[in-house]
């Protein structure tokens, strides 16, 4: 189970953006998260992910307590969540050729041995060619770009993935290919996945239940 319980974040103790959050996600089922540019979901969603401490409140990655977060997180919960970022040029390297952006988490790790097989193999999924693998992220559209994100958060396996607003730049056939992408993968692994975003329609059609943001914090 991924479950976040009375969190209240920010990046101000005296202004949380999210106050008294909780939430559960099973092994295998998707959950959409609804609500508004500027309510605090990014940020939820970063706690998700270990990458933002809260201020109050608990989060407990299978069975485990989160005790630290981004390079203090534990090894095991860290790599066991995947994460997807609305904006992938804010989020990649751009010094990075995107195979080298893919291979990120497997030299963190030191899984370099992984890396030729396993980057390629990721790329075809994602629908990433040889020849774009070889360019840096300027040199590529923001959908070829995210896609090469999105492979880089599968590297590992997880098995928690956490999708913010992963789709909000991207034209409707990259946004198709991108969530069939994930969705093969959560068959596959039976990974659990948390997609936060504003489309209500979409989150719908992708995930096997839907909340909005009022239904989950001290705001309901």
């Amino acid at each position: 189970m991924l479950e976040l319980r009375s969190i209240t974040a920010g990046y101000e103790r005296r202004a949380p953006v999210v106050r008294d959050a909780s939430l559960t996600l099973a092994p295998g089922t998707s959950l959409g998260l609804l609500g508004p540019s500027g309510c605090g979901k990014s940020t939820l969603a970063r706690v998700a992910a270990l990458l933002h401490r809260p201020d109050a409140g608990t989060v407990t990655v299978d069975g485990q307590r989160a005790t630290g977060w981004r390079h203090r997180a534990p090894r095991a919960q860290r790599t066991a969540i995947g994460v997807v970022f609305q904006q992938p040029r804010l989020s990649a390297d751009p010094r990075l050729r995107l195979s080298e952006l893919i291979a990120e988490p497997l030299r963190a790790t030191g899984r370099r041995s992984d890396l030729t097989a396993h980057v390629g193999e990721l790329a075809r999924t994602v629908g990433l060619t040889g020849e774009l693998l070889g360019r840096r992220p300027h040199e590529v559209s923001d959908g070829q770009l995210q896609r090469a994100c999105l492979a880089r958060a599968l590297v590992l396996r997880p098995r928690w993935l956490v999708c913010d607003e992963m789709t909000a730049m991207l034209d409707a056939s990259t946004t198709a290919a991108l969530v069939a992408v994930v969705e093969e993968y959560r068959r596959e692994h039976g990974a659990g996945l948390l997609a936060v975003g504003h489309d209500r329609v979409l989150l719908e059609r992708w995930c096997d239940r839907t909340v909005r943001w009022t239904e989950i914090t001290g705001a309901g």
